[in-house]
This record gives structure tokens, sequence and C-alpha cells, in this order.
């Protein structure tokens, strides 16, 4: 017997908010919460071979985009050389990083009222003319300007291929996606210094490292012209008027002012220099009118009014905190595997595990929601697994094999890229389908700052703790180890340079250090888990509807209501 819905059934389901019985969010109490409704169009469910076509063509735009972030980490010193600057290089390798942070949270909105294609195309479009500015550069300020380009191009091709997955995938099924898109970031962002290398290394040079991704870019915004056809109900002019400029415009100089205080910030400038000093605060400033303006508008580039709900709040607090952890760790790893006395090359290497773990991690948790339909103890198991790796690297000294390394660090991989996966179905499970680019929009601008400020912390605790520790060890012993002292917190390389009767104690002090850095990491995963413990739960459905199949006795039920 076929099974229709009544009208009392079809009132009790909520569109996308469908909640369990212990669920806190529920949808009367979100629903004031909640902007202006149905302007996202609903896409339904493609075939299986339309869909691994679409999602081909924008993992493309994906893995370019990842490979670009990484690739320059082999080409700053031999475009350093080329331009002969290398007081402004480190612009080339930061300048990517905070456009592509800082341009991601404009995007689901502003792809909601263009469309997903739209979003696509422009982005492949900046990618590409930043790329190619990047391969054609005759100067460091064109290279500077391409990567910025670039680098908002790349943002937000990462973002939107979330949003298109999150169109077309059911919540039961989205998990075990999301896992095979990190897989091909995480491929990208792994080979990148690798790629990078092989063009400096080879007849093409740099350039090429560039240039040879033009192509490609081609073929990609081809495919998604022709492949990403998710509908969209506005004519141009109409969507232009429901842009809220004011908003996207004190969002996005909000997070480039921050990041560039944080990035340039006891590295690049002083902590005094009028640059950090002016940028921070102003960020601030900047982002309480955002807030401000955001909760009095429409159809705001980010529903702040969501981030009070449970679950959402749940989900971009423990993204931040656990960015941070992780940030910390992979930046000052590789220095711990120095100290121990490998290459700079092979130190990188040896986070090879992590790149692994977070692929294996991502691909398992959505793989477990798929044939369970649940994610909160799976997100708790997840987190605790985080959390212990993390514990185990605090323990590590000079002389820790290599075993307990590679098994933290897999770990650490494995935790992060299953957090990343369950607090993605959690946040796009809690609000209805046209909230999910939104909300998962912003769960970008807490990692872009999560990043940044964990690498801050993390330096500022490592230089605190190295001057006290070289200052306890080597302070009152003349003029050479006061100088000894300023270098090798100027550089770590000054460690194998300093006269054997120091070095001993110098290590030591470097030792003491990286674990004062592993130390906050855990106080930041900890904190982490608490707030990811604050989850709510919510229905993964087994299609795009989101309504769940009618049982013969709610038909029954319904029928009495309707009778009576």
């Amino acid at each position: 017997m076929p099974r229709t819905r009544t009208p009392a059934a079809a009132q009790r389901r909520n569109n996308g908010t469908t909640a369990t019985a212990d669920d806190d969010d529920r949808p009367d109490e979100a629903a004031p919460l909640l902007p202006k409704p149905d302007d996202v169009p609903f896409a339904g469910e493609v075939s299986s071979a339309r869909l691994w076509s679409i999602l081909g063509a924008t993992w493309v735009g994906v893995f370019l985009a990842s490979l670009d972030s990484t690739i320059i980490a082999t080409l700053l010193g031999p475009i350093s050389s080329s331009f002969a600057s290398f007081s402004t290089i480190s612009w080339v390798a930061s300048g990517y990083l905070i456009t592509n942070s800082a341009f991601q949270p404009l995007s689901g909105r502003l792809t909601d009222i263009f469309g997903r294609r739209a979003g696509l195309l422009a982005a492949n479009v900046a990618f590409g003319i930043g790329t190619l500015m990047c391969g054609l550069a005759r100067d460091e300020y064109t290279l500077i300007a391409g990567r910025l380009i670039a680098g908002a191009g790349g943002g937000c091709l990462n973002a939107i291929s979330t949003f298109v997955a999150s169109d077309l995938i059911p919540l039961r099924r989205r998990g075990l996606y999301q896992g095979l898109g990190n897989l091909v970031f995480g491929t990208g962002a792994g080979l990148g210094g690798y790629i990078g290398g092989l063009f400096n290394d080879s007849t093409l040079g740099w350039r090429w490292a560039f240039l040879f991704q033009i192509p490609i870019i081609a073929i990609s915004a081809i495919a998604v012209a022709l492949l990403v056809d998710i509908p969209v109900r506005n004519t141009a002019a109409g969507a232009l008027a429901r842009v809220d400029f004011f908003g996207a415009t004190t969002l996005v100089s909000s997070l480039v002012l921050l990041l560039v205080g944080l990035n340039t910030g006891g590295s690049i400038l002083p902590w005094t220099h009028p640059l950090v000093l002016t940028a921070i605060p102003l960020s601030i400033l900047l982002l309480l009118a955002f807030v401000y303006a955001e909760s009095r508008t429409d159809e705001p580039i980010i529903p702040v009014r969501l981030l009070l709900l449970r679950t959402i709040w749940s989900a971009c607090l423990t993204n931040w905190l656990f960015v941070m952890s992780v940030y910390a760790l992979l930046f000052y790893g590789p220095l711990y595997f120095q100290l121990q006395g490998h290459s700079a090359t092979a130190s990188g290497l040896r986070l090879l595990p992590n790149s692994v773990g977070l692929s294996v991690g991502s691909l398992a948790t959505g793989y477990i929601m798929r044939s369970t339909g649940k994610y909160y103890s799976l997100g708790i198991a997840i987190n605790t697994a985080f959390v212990a790796a993390t514990a185990a690297i605090t323990q590590f000294d000079l002389f820790t094999p290599d075993a307990p390394q590679f098994l933290s660090y897999f770990f650490i991989g494995y935790g992060y890229g299953g957090m990343l996966t369950v607090t993605l179905i959690a946040l796009i499970s809690a609000v209805p389908h046209d909230f999910q680019a939104v909300i998962t929009s912003a769960s970008y601008a807490f990692r872009a700052t999560g990043s940044t400020i964990g690498v801050t912390v993390a330096g500022a605790t490592f230089q605190n703790v190295l001057k006290r520790q070289l200052e306890a060890r080597l302070g009152g012993r003349g003029d050479e180890a006061a100088e000894v002292i300023r270098r090798v917190r100027d550089s770590f390389d000054e460690v194998w340079k300093v006269p054997m009767r120091w070095r001993g104690d110098v290590m030591a002090a470097e030792m003491a250090a990286l674990r004062a850095v592993f130390t906050v990491a855990l106080v930041i995963a900890v904190v982490g888990w608490c707030t990811g413990a604050c989850l709510g739960t919510h229905t993964l459905h087994t299609t795009l509807s989101r309504e769940p199949e009618i049982t013969d006795d709610e038909v029954d039920e319904d029928a009495v209501e309707v009778r009576a």
C-alpha cells in the first residue's frame, strides 16, 4: 500500500531540523533565531554517475587550491634569489593563506544568491588569474599580488565544493563523501612541496610550478560550467539587491586585519610596530560592527543568531580550538624532529602519518555515520583519540623512538580528520536546508582564525620559555654566552653552531620550550573536547528532503486526528 503524507504528519516534520528525543535544539526553540527561509532552491537528488561527475569537477579545484597552499614551501629560496629580496618574500606564503581564509566565509551566502556554478566559475577565474600572475611575475610585488588573488579564489573553491556536496547528498551519506573530499585536499597539500621542488630542480624553473596549473584550472572551469547545474531562483538584478555589502566588507576587512596582525606580529614585525598595534584593535572593532549589522539584516552573510544554538556554537568552538591545537603541533613537530638530529626534509616526511591519519579518520567516521545514522558518541571517541595523542606528544624527549612519534601523529591526524567530518555533519543537520551553506561558512571563519591564533600562541610560548630556560642555564657566563642566547633565539639552526660545552644546555632548553608548546596544545585540545561534548543530536536523514518514511501506525494516527 503506498504511503501518503497527511497534513498533520507533514506539519510534524521540520525542514531539516527533525530532532531526536534527547535533542536540546528543538525546532520550536530554533525558529525565532532563523532568518528569512526558503531562499535557497532545493537541488534534488541526482544519479550516481552525475553525482560523481559533479564532485569530480569541483574536486579538481580543491586539489589545486590545496596544492598551491604548500607548493611555495620549497620555492621561497629560489624566488627570493630571483628577485634579490628576502625581507618581503614571506608574504608570498602568508598572503595566500590570509585571503584564502578571509574569503571562505563569504562564499556561503553569495552562492546561495548567485548560484553554486557562478561561484565556482568566479573562484576558478580568480585562482587562475592569480596563479598566472605568479608564473609571469617580474618583481616580488606582482608575485605577492598574484598570491593574494589566487588565495581568495582557492579558498572559495574549497568552501563551495563542500556546499555542492551538501546540496546533492543526504545527511546519512554526507560524511563519507566529505571524507573523500578531505582525502583529495590532503593529497594536494601533501604533494605541493614535492611538486614545487621537482619544477625548481628541473630545467623549467620555479615559474612552471605555477604555470602548469593554468590548463588544469581551465579544464576545471569548463567542467563546472557544463556539469554543475544547481538551480537558483534569482534574476541578476534581484540577486544583486540581496547582497549584504556592508556585512561582506566588514567581515573580510576584520579577518584580513586580524590575520595580518597575527601573522606579522613577532615574526616579520615586532609586536610594538604601528601596523600590528593598529591592525588587531581595528579588526575587533570591525567584527563588532559586523555582528551588530548582521543581527539586524534580513539576509546576513553569516546569521549570527544561529550561533546561539547549542549544536552550532559547540561545533564552531570545537573547530576553533582543535585547529589551534593541531597547527601548534604541526608547526613545532618538525623542530622537535630536527632537534633529534633529523634533516629538515626528513622532519617534514615524519609528519606523513598525520596526513594518512587525517584521510583515514575522515573516511572512517563518514562510513560509520552512514552505517549507524549517529554521530555524537563517534565524535566523543574521535576527540578522545586526539586528546590522548596530544598527551602522548607532551611526554616526548630527545630519546623518544620512532614508533611512538609515528603513532601519535597518526592519531592526531585521525582525530582531527574525524572531528572535521563529525562537526560538519552536526552543523548542517542542525539547521534547515536553506542555511546549510551559510552556517558552514561560519565554521570556516572559526577555522581561519583558529589556525593563525594557534601558531601565534605556540610561537609566543616557545620564545618565552626558551628565553627563560637559556637564561637559567647560560646566564651570567659572560658575553659569549649572552651572544649564544641571542643567536639561538633568532635561529633554530644556531643550535648546531654553539660550542660543544654549551650545546647540551641549549638542546635541553629547546626541548623544554617545545614541551611547553605541546602542553599548551594539550590544554586547548581538552577545552575543545569539552565543547565537542556539548553537541546536540539530530537525525541524519537518508533523503535530501529530510522526510523519513511514514509508518502505518503514523498514518493511522494522523487519520484519527483528521477525523477528530
